[in-house]
């Protein structure tokens, strides 16, 4: 009993030693010594943060397609900074898309969309932005594909 009030006590004096006595206690199935509130507690914060971080990538390269796409413009001045864009966030967003992530991403496409799209009309002032996405999943995901 006195390791798991000392393992919730490190919690929140010392979060790298928490986590590396969390390590521990798993890697040696010491299951009774772990702070299974807090652990459960980080695991749901690491899911929604991989959530959030591949919903924003994900949306950054919607709305370089968009820019790339439908900003004629300022197209000949920014056009290989957009594309540059779109190679670095789909580099980042493939490189550890797993099929839950991909599903997630496809669960909520629509609005991904619809926040990418407003960031483009703000930006722009463009008037001639589908409300639908024009692109699918595999397109704004493959590497060598541009509008």
């Amino acid at each position: 009993m006195t390791a798991i009030i000392d393992i919730k006590t490190l919690y929140e004096s010392n979060y790298l030693q928490w986590l590396e006595e969390t390590i521990k206690c798993l890697k040696n199935r010491q299951l009774a010594d772990i702070d299974y509130e807090n652990l459960i507690e980080e695991l749901e914060d690491l899911a929604k943060n991989e959530k959030r971080r591949v919903r924003s990538l994900l949306e950054q390269i919607i709305r370089h397609l968009l820019l790339y796409q439908y900003w004629d413009l300022e197209k000949p001045r920014n056009a290989n900074h957009w594309s540059g864009e779109i190679i670095s966030f789909r580099n980042q967003i493939n490189e550890d898309l797993s099929a839950n992530l991909r599903k997630h991403l496809e669960d909520n496409f629509s609005i991904i969309y619809t926040n990418a799209l407003d960031y483009v009309k703000a930006k722009t002032k463009l008037t001639n932005l589908p409300e639908l996405c024009p692109y699918t999943l595999e397109q704004i995901l493959d590497k060598n594909w541009l509008p």
